[in-house]
């Protein structure tokens, strides 16, 4: 087996974040990760501490996923375009990796949740976007009110709850247009 210098800590995450995806996060162990990546389980403690911050590995690297979809989408010029291609991108990244996803939004204990830093590094395209839409003086609020409706969305949905019939994605696109209304009434 490899030593553990032959295993990077990227290695680790990656396959930690392969292993809640597939399993979920009872699934996620050190053993599991370990086997995963072809150490044994003591030889991965030399690179992290514990379960509870090999969660927060995940959830961080999964935050910075996050970001940089949400990035990759909101620059077309048009705050309106900039709001859906964003609201589109975080419902996609949601389906994409649930896992994952549910790490960022979800309670636990601090050792396991996201550092600030990298929900900073992520909340930045929501908060440039609700910057140009409800003004500088607003973005914090409209950018919170937008991350709350969507992870709101996503999680209704993720949780079977939109019981009464309906398009989800029709639903979706309504509170795409409400929102951007909301955030350029003076």
């Amino acid at each position: 087996m490899p030593t553990p210098d032959r295993t990077s800590l990227a290695d680790i995450v990656e396959a930690a974040r392969d292993i809640l995806e597939s399993g979920g996060l009872p699934r996620l162990t050190m053993q599991a990760v370990a086997e995963r990546v072809g150490v044994r389980a003591p030889s991965l403690y030399k690179r992290v501490h514990n379960r509870n911050a090999l969660i927060r590995l995940v959830a961080e690297a999964t935050a910075r996923d996050l970001g940089e979809q949400l990035s990759a989408v909101a620059g077309s010029g048009d705050p309106a375009t900039d709001l859906a291609e964003l609201a589109r991108a975080f419902r996609a990244f949601a389906h994409a990796h649930p896992a994952g996803y549910h790490l960022i939004f979800a309670t636990g204990p601090e050792e396991t949740r996201p550092s600030l830093d990298a929900l900073t590094q992520a909340s930045a395209p929501a908060l440039r976007v609700a910057a140009d839409l409800a003004g500088p003086e607003h973005a914090l609020e409209a950018a919170r009110m937008f991350t709350a409706w969507a992870n709101g969305f996503v999680s209704m949905e993720f949780a079977g709850a939109f019981n009464l019939g309906g398009d989800l994605n029709e639903a979706f696109e309504f509170g795409i247009v409400r929102l951007t209304a909301a955030f350029r009434a003076p």
